[in-house]
């Protein structure tokens, strides 16, 4: 793996990612759900994982596309149907996405014993800038409401962030039971 693949521009992975990545099976698929430029796909590649990674436009990952483990699959996830059928990851991976009507879709593309890395914006994010819309704010708690019943819940925050800069955020590493 090139380390240097569009470092520039990706920026680097969230450190709540790069702080649950050692709970994720060794070698185990991943998938980068919403992944945008990358940054995620990329951090998991060189951890040793094979990577899915899905946008409605993967024009960012161009630069990707010769990298073996790395399977790009371009995705309209809110209007048409779930790409990923029957298949399950080790992993799910999604940041800075929120479209509710997925998460039983995400849950079941769990493998048992699979990780969920999820950490988008919150209510409270008005105030930095966007979004601002609550259709893509989580409400308070909403993240360990109901909507990952079934999933051992391994650490949940509600905060504040200042980096890359501040946002409300909700962010949770949970566990499905094997």
């Amino acid at each position: 793996m090139n380390k240097s693949h569009g470092a520039h521009r990706r920026g680097p992975p969230s450190p709540w990612i790069v702080r649950f990545a050692g709970e994720i099976e060794p070698g185990g698929q991943v998938l980068d759900l919403a992944c945008g430029s990358g940054r995620h796909s990329i951090y998991l590649l060189q951890r040793g994982h094979a990577v899915t990674s899905s946008d409605i436009d993967v024009s960012a990952l161009a630069d990707l596309q010769e990298e073996s483990n790395l399977e790009i699959v371009a995705a309209d996830l809110e209007n048409a149907p779930w790409p990923f059928s029957d298949r399950q990851f080790a992993a799910v991976i999604v940041t800075n996405y929120l479209h509710r009507p997925l998460f039983p879709n995400i849950l079941s593309a769990l493998a048992p014993g699979g990780l969920l890395l999820y950490e988008t914006f919150a209510a409270g994010n008005e105030r930095f800038g966007r979004p601002r819309n609550p259709a893509y704010l989580l409400k308070r708690g909403e993240l360990i409401s109901g909507i990952l019943a079934g999933l051992t819940i391994l650490a949940y925050e509600d905060v504040i962030i200042d980096e890359p800069s501040p946002a409300a955020v909700q962010r949770v590493c949970a566990r499905k039971p094997k």
